[in-house]
């Protein structure tokens, strides 16, 4: 932002002088930025606006669609207004009237946004504190006409308006603001492979944000395109939760001159009110760790009956946490390469549980083995903490690609950025560091220029393969052995106080003792003896299968020495001794099973009925991404002599501060 933009906009929140003391700091955002959307739209339409007046009073006996479509041609605008008032002409005497009027004759696009913002609670209260002439006033000397201040910078002006008022609200910043910092990133990481594509002449693209907040990803983006082309259009589209932040974005758009159409209000994921469309570039910062459950049975119900035709298609993340969702929906937005289109980007930032969050099989697993399989994830940046207003955890930036270049293909790019924090000169909320101009250029270049010894020397960057993050989890079974104790009190004891037991019948119960009593042996070392010698003692009782299990369970216990369990002539499993097995996909699953498991279990088997459901293959596949693990760096303990001298040190402090207690 260049100096002259910077003042005017520390011009216009001046206006805060005039609140302070009648109105708390978080408050004044919610005055000054729809008085600043208000002066600057009547600015806009001043040249035109006593033809619009003329037009309107010659037009009464017009349907409302017409009318629209008239009064919008001789605005020339993508609004109007059909007052003849403006905010020099209030008056004094009924002035929160007169706004009101004034505010209900713009056209609805425009009129919705004031709405949103609850424009006329904050009238009521400037009218009760005496100051809204005065803030009105205020506002009519600002000179916001396109002459003064054309749409790219009326744009940064506003944007400035907009981080103050997030800053001046920390507790509910983080709801729909994104740090300038992280969005520059974000932004530039996406649109720095394209810069020739973005650099022909005429070109036009389109941007789009499932969670648009106020706009700040897709103000960053036309800024970026305006900087590498001025004559370059960028088409925005956006839709918001939050009423608030969605009145500031489709203002700010407004203000830049983009088709606030565009801009949709509403739960993205379960009313796309973009449907079927698909864009360019689309950028997210979707809530951390936030439940679906609102919205649960619209997004069962579309993933059940719609499959990969729908947005779903891979599989569903766990209610608690949607992050996938929103990466998923982004997904279905992308277009696909033909000759007239390159295809689509990527940036979304999510928390670190979409990297390894469930295990093989699960939905988090099955997303990110679509994602990986079909070769869309280009890079993953990890990020400091502490680097967003409203929470401190880890988080990254996940940039994905339907159209990579040849030396891209099925690679993923890992950048360790954790460590190119710098510290805030004062914290906002939770916002204690921030990535300053050098680091971003740094992790930028790294992404783009993807110079493999640049890479590697960079210490912070790795390039892997799409398949190092997949594995085939196999299941691995022990066989049952069991050993029998007829005598052991305890262990009878037990099998009374089981239920099933209580389920058989009085003689087979009284059988079932008598014949345990009567075993020679205390401990016997096979199942098949152990039963023949039962069967034969009951003397023609008939044993239930469900009562020998009951025996089993308790009078039996797993024992290496004990001879094996068979049915239909094969081992039998036990159940409590069954484990798994992530092995690589690059490995073949017999070569790694007898390398890291039959030397520690001769016995054990993999069970081959255990198999995948799109490969047919024994073993589950899923996929993680551990990056943590890529980049981790042994620390050696310190020595006992170092941890000693701290222990003394911290004892002669306590005793000091004893000693001053006591004298």
């Amino acid at each position: 932002m260049d100096t002259n933009t910077s003042a005017l906009a520390g011009l216009i929140w001046s206006v805060a002088d005039l609140l302070r003391g009648d109105f708390k700091q978080s408050q004044y955002g919610r005055i000054i930025l729809p008085f600043t959307v208000l002066r600057r739209l009547e600015c806009v339409l001043a040249p035109n606006k006593d033809f619009v007046i003329a037009a309107a009073e010659r037009s009464q006996d017009v349907n409302e669609t017409a009318l629209n479509t008239i009064l919008l041609n001789v605005s020339g605008n993508a609004f109007y207004n059909t007052s003849k008032l403006d905010l020099s002409k209030l008056g004094e005497t009924h002035i929160r009237d007169n706004l009101d009027s004034y505010i209900r004759a713009f056209s609805k696009d425009a009129r919705e946004i004031f709405e949103y913002f609850s424009f006329e609670t904050s009238l009521d209260k400037l009218d009760d504190a005496d100051l809204l002439y005065k803030v009105a006033q205020k506002f009519a000397h600002f000179d916001l006409s396109p002459e003064a201040v054309d749409n790219y910078h009326m744009g940064l002006v506003f944007e400035d308006l907009i981080r103050r008022f997030a800053e001046s609200s920390n507790e509910t910043a983080g709801e729909h603001f994104t740090p300038r910092d992280i969005v520059n990133l974000t932004t530039s990481l996406v649109f720095a492979t394209d810069d020739k594509i973005l650099t022909k002449p005429g070109a036009i693209s389109s941007i789009y944000d499932p969670t648009a907040g106020t706009g700040g990803f897709l103000s960053c983006g036309m800024e970026y395109l305006h900087e590498l082309n001025e004559n370059a259009r960028l088409a925005t589209f956006g839709q918001e939760l939050n009423p608030e932040s969605y009145a500031i974005c489709k203002a700010d758009m407004l203000i830049k001159g983009q088709d606030i159409t565009n801009i949709k209000l509403g739960n993205t994921l379960s009313d796309d009110q973009l449907r079927g469309q698909h864009f360019d570039y689309c950028l997210s910062n979707p809530p951390f760790g936030v439940d679906w459950k609102k919205v649960e049975k619209a997004i069962k119900d579309e993933h059940k009956e719609q499959g990969f035709n729908g947005r779903f298609g891979p599989g569903l993340p766990r209610v608690s946490d949607g992050s996938l969702l929103f990466l998923m929906h982004l997904i279905s937005k992308m277009q696909s390469p033909t000759a007239d289109t390159a295809g689509s980007r990527i940036g979304i930032i999510l928390n670190g549980s979409p990297l390894f969050t469930g295990g093989a099989g699960s939905g988090e697993s099955e997303i990110r083995r679509h994602i990986l399989e079909q070769d869309l994830l280009d890079a993953i940046v990890a990020l400091p903490t502490d680097m967003f207003y409203n929470t401190g955890i880890a988080t990254y930036i996940w940039v994905l690609s339907n159209h990579k270049p040849a030396e891209r293909k099925n690679k993923v790019l890992l950048i360790n950025a954790t460590d190119m924090h710098s510290p805030m000169r004062k914290s906002l909320g939770s916002k204690r560091k921030y990535l300053n101009d050098d680091a971003l250029e740094t992790i930028v270049n790294l992404y783009s220029r993807y110079d493999l010894n640049e890479l590697e020397q960079s210490g912070i960057a790795k390039i892997f393969n799409t398949t190092d993050f997949g594995y085939r989890r196999i299941t691995v079974e022990r066989p049952l052995k069991l050993a029998f104790y007829p005598h052991d009190s305890e262990r009878i004891e037990a099998m009374q106080a089981d239920k099933p037991w209580a389920k058989l019948d009085e003689s087979l119960k009284s059988a079932i003792l008598a014949a345990l009593a009567q075993f020679e042996d205390d401990k016997l070392l096979s199942r098949d003896t152990f039963k023949k010698q039962l069967t034969a003692v009951l003397d023609g009782v008939k044993l239930p299968a469900a009562a020998f299990k009951l025996i089993c369970k308790h009078i039996g216990e797993q024992d290496d020495e004990a001879e094996v369990c068979t049915s239909k002539g094969q081992p039998e499993p036990n159940p409590d001794l069954r484990d798994n097995e992530n092995v690589p996909l690059s490995e073949n699953i017999e070569e790694y099973f007898t390398r890291e498991v039959t030397p520690h279990v001769p016995d054990a088997w993999i069970d081959q009925s255990k198999c995948d459901e799109k490969d047919k293959q024994v073993g589950i596949v899923g996929y993680e991404i551990p990056f943590n693990r890529h980049f981790y760096k042994y620390q050696p303990p310190r020595s006992l002599e170092e941890i000693d001298a701290d222990l003394d040190a911290v004892s002669k402090d306590i005793m000091t501060l004893l000693a001053e207690v006591h004298s």
